[in-house]
């Protein structure tokens, strides 16, 4: 299985690819200094494969070498920064 995960700054979003097929997306918007994460979509034929998770972190690496801040308004990305304390720091306040 070959996963890539790009950032598509036209669409403002972060997208994910299993062996081409787009399996999903989070969608990230800039305002200023923070990148908004209103949604995020696996599509049901790749749910449970830890897709989510790997899109995430790739997202919120991005953010933080950009020095951005995350508002997130999607309730998967506000899940996994309160569960995974080394993101906490990227939450604007």
């Amino acid at each position: 299985m070959a996963v890539e995960i790009t950032h598509n700054l036209d669409s403002q979003r972060y997208e994910i690819t299993v062996d081409g097929e787009r399996a999903g997306f989070v969608d990230a918007r800039e305002e200023g200094n923070t990148v908004v994460f209103p949604h995020t979509l696996i599509q049901e034929k790749f749910e449970g494969q830890g897709l989510a998770r790997q899109l995430v972190i790739f997202a919120l690496d991005d953010v933080r070498a950009r020095g951005k801040l995350v508002v997130p308004h999607c309730s998967y990305v506000k899940r996994f920064i309160e569960r995974n304390a080394e993101y906490q720091d990227l939450l604007a306040t």
